[in-house]
C-alpha cells in the first residue's frame, strides 16, 4: 500500500516489479532524479552563481544559449553516463547524440532530454523545467542516430521537473501519471500527486496569441470561439493563460485542466512546427495521455508520429480530451473543405468600404 510518505524509489519498485528489466529502468530514473535535484539547486541560486544573461554560443537549433542551458545539459550527462544503464543520450542542446565513454558499461536504454525548458525565463525568476524521455535500445552495438528515431508510443518512461516555489517531478512508466515533490530537508522525492487526471472539459486555453496572424484557419476558428465567450458559439467564457515555458503550462493543465497549443503556422513553414518531437512533444504527450488527456498535431496523434530527424519539430496541441477533439475536428473540416476559412473581424473590410455599402 502506497502511503503519503512514499519515496520515488519505493514507488518505482512497486510500479516496475513485474517488468522483466524493471530494476534497471528504476535505477535509471533514480539517476535522472538525482540530476534534477542538482539542477534544482543551481537554478535556485540564479544570479548568485552568475547563471543569468546569455552566452555567445548557439545550440543546434540556432537559439542563443543561456549559461544554465550548458550547465544543466552537463549535469544530466554526468549523472547518467557511468552507471551502465544507458546505451546513449540525446539532448536538445547537442547536435549529435552523446556516446557513452569506452571505460563505462553500456545499458539498454536511450535517454533523450531538454535540460532546461523555458530557459529564457531564468532572468525573470519564472518557473522553468527539465523534460525527459526513455526508449529501449534493442541491439548490442552502440546506438546510431537512427536508433533514436522511435515513435513516442515506444517510450517506456517519460517525465518532467518543474523548478518553482517547490521542485516537482512528474513521471509515468506507462501506469498513470504521478507527481513527486522534492523534500529538500531529507533529499528525497515524495509522492504527493498520485494518479493525476486531466479534466475532460475545461474553460482554459494556453497559446501565444502574438502569432495569431500566422495560424491556420482551424486554429483561428477555435481561439475566436473561445474569446467570444458567452456571446459566441461556445456559450461560455474561457480564460487564456500563457507562461512561455512548456513545462509550466503543461503542469497547470495536469493540475487544473486546459488545452495547450503551439500549432502549425506559416511564420516558419519549413520547420513544420515550433516544439521538438523527441525532447518535448513525445514525453509530454505520454504524460498527458496517461492522465486521461489527448495529444495531437491537430491532424494526427503525436505518439504515433514516426520521427524523421533527431531535432524534428511538430505542432503540439494537448490537454483536456473534449477540447483537443474539437480542434482536431476543425482541422478535418478545414482539410475536407467543409469549413470556410475564418476571417478575423479586426482585419475585415469596414462597412463603409464594402461594395454593398458603397452602392
Amino acid at each position: 500500500m502506497l502511503t503519503r510518505r512514499t519515496t520515488l524509489s519505493k514507488f518505482l519498485i512497486e510500479q516496475l516489479k513485474s517488468s522483466p528489466d524493471g530494476a534497471a529502468l528504476a535505477a535509471l530514473l533514480v539517476d535522472v532524479a538525482a540530476a534534477i535535484k542538482a539542477i534544482s539547486a543551481v537554478a535556485a541560486k540564479g544570479a548568485l552563481d552568475g547563471n543569468t544573461g546569455s552566452l555567445e554560443t548557439h545550440n543546434v537549433q540556432g537559439e542563443i544559449q543561456k549559461p544554465l542551458d550548458v550547465l544543466t545539459n552537463e549535469i544530466i550527462l554526468r549523472h547518467c553516463d557511468w552507471g551502465g544503464l544507458v546505451a546513449g543520450m540525446a539532448s536538445e542542446e547537442m547536435e549529435k547524440p552523446f556516446e557513452i565513454p569506452a571505460e563505462y558499461a553500456r545499458g539498454r536504454y536511450l535517454l533523450l532530454f531538454d535540460p532546461l525548458d523555458g530557459s529564457a525565463n531564468i532572468d525573470l525568476n519564472v518557473a522553468v523545467g527539465t523534460i525527459f524521455s526513455v526508449l529501449v535500445h534493442g541491439r548490442d552495438e552502440p546506438p546510431a542516430d537512427a536508433d533514436y528515431l522511435q515513435p513516442g508510443n515506444k517510450q517506456v518512461a517519460a517525465g518532467y521537473a518543474i523548478y518553482g516555489p517547490s521542485t516537482i517531478l512528474v513521471l509515468t512508466v506507462g501506469q498513470g501519471t504521478h507527481g513527486f515533490t522534492l523534500d529538500k530537508e531529507i533529499g528525497n522525492f515524495i509522492l504527493t500527486h498520485p494518479n493525476l487526471r486531466v479534466p475532460e472539459e475545461t474553460d482554459q486555453f494556453a497559446i501565444n496569441t502574438s502569432n495569431e496572424r500566422f495560424w491556420e484557419p482551424p486554429m483561428l476558428r477555435y481561439v475566436a470561439e473561445c474569446k467570444a465567450g458567452k456571446t459566441g458559439p461556445r456559450g461560455r467564457d474561457f480564460n487564456m493563460r500563457w507562461i512561455a515555458s512548456m513545462v509550466a503550462d503543461v503542469h497547470r493543465i495536469l493540475i487544473r485542466g486546459g488545452v495547450f497549443s503551439y500549432p502549425r503556422d506559416n511564420k516558419a513553414p519549413n520547420k513544420g512546427g515550433r516544439l521538438r518531437l523527441m525532447y518535448e512533444a513525445n514525453p509530454m504527450a505520454m504524460l498527458i495521455e496517461q492522465a486521461g488527456g489527448l495529444a495531437s498535431t491537430g491532424r494526427h496523434r503525436i505518439l504515433d508520429k514516426q520521427p524523421e530527424q533527431l531535432h524534428q519539430r511538430v505542432p503540439v496541441i494537448l490537454g483536456s480530451k473534449c477540447e483537443v477533439e474539437r480542434i482536431e475536428q476543425y482541422h478535418r473540416e478545414f482539410d475536407s473543405g467543409e469549413d470556410q476559412p475564418f476571417v478575423s473581424p479586426l482585419f475585415n473590410e469596414r462597412s463603409l468600404f464594402r461594395p454593398e455599402a458603397r452602392a
